[in-house]
C-alpha cells in the first residue's frame, strides 16, 4: 500500500482550500434554477452540474431517477405534472439534497410534509421560492461563521501533543481535528432531532404504524 505524504501543512492545505470554496458559494440561488417546468432527465442534469463540485468522488451521483422515485414514494416530494417537475419541485429537491446525509426518511418527510401542504405551487401569500431566497439571504453570514469556528477548531488541535515525535503528533493532530468537527456535527444534529420531535407538526390521517 502506498504511503501518502501528509503533514500539518497538507491539513491546513486542505482546510483553507475547503474554506475557500465554501465561500465560493456552492450553494444554487433562486435565479440559478430554470423558469421552465424539466423532464427528470434535465431535472439530474442540471443538479449534477450545479453540485458536482459537493461529490466526494467522482463517481457519486447527486441525484438519479431512482432517488427521485423513491423521494416520491416516501411522499417526500409531489408528483410531477405530465412527467414535468416545476420549480417548486426544484426546491424541495434542494430541501431534500441538503437534509439526507443528517436525517432520516422519516424526520425529511416530517419536516417538509407542512411546507409542501402550505406553500407547494402557491399563488396567494407566501411561496416556496420566498421561504427559499430568505433562507438563502442569510448564508453568507453562516458561511462566515462557519469559517471562524473550522479555524478555530484546527488551531486548537494544532496546538495538541506537542511533546509527541512529529510523526505522531501529524496523526494525532488530524484525528483530534476530526474529532472536534465531528463532535460539533453530532451536537447540531442532536439539537435538530430534539427541534424535530418536538414541534407539534400535524398527524397524517392515514395513520399505519
Amino acid at each position: 500500500m502506498e504511503n501518502k505524504s501528509f503533514d500539518l501543512n497538507s491539513m491546513d492545505a486542505i482546510i483553507e482550500n475547503f474554506l475557500t470554496h465554501i465561500k465560493s458559494g456552492q450553494s444554487i440561488k433562486d435565479g440559478d434554477l430554470p423558469n421552465i417546468d424539466l423532464y427528470m432527465d434535465q431535472v439530474t442534469t442540471f443538479m449534477d452540474r450545479w453540485l458536482a463540485s459537493s461529490k466526494r468522488y467522482d463517481t457519486d451521483k447527486i441525484l438519479t431517477k431512482t432517488m427521485i422515485n423513491n423521494y416520491a414514494k416516501n411522499h417526500l416530494l409531489p408528483p410531477p405534472e405530465k412527467k414535468k417537475y416545476s420549480k417548486d419541485h426544484m426546491y424541495l429537491l434542494l430541501f431534500i439534497y441538503y437534509f439526507k446525509n443528517i436525517l432520516s426518511i422519516n424526520d425529511i418527510q416530517k419536516l417538509l410534509t407542512p411546507l409542501t401542504d402550505r406553500y407547494f405551487q402557491s399563488t396567494e401569500g407566501l411561496s416556496l421560492a420566498d421561504i427559499y431566497s430568505q433562507i438563502q439571504s442569510v448564508t453568507n453570514e453562516q458561511t462566515q461563521r462557519l469559517e471562524k469556528d473550522i479555524r478555530l477548531m484546527s488551531s486548537e488541535a494544532a496546538s495538541l501533543f506537542s511533546d509527541q515525535s512529529e510523526d505522531e503528533a501529524e496523526y494525532l493532530r488530524l484525528f483530534s481535528t476530526i474529532s472536534l468537527l465531528s463532535l460539533d456535527v453530532y451536537i447540531k444534529k442532536q439539537l435538530i432531532e430534539k427541534l424535530i420531535d418536538q414541534f407539534p407538526f400535524p398527524e397524517k390521517e392515514d395513520k399505519k404504524h
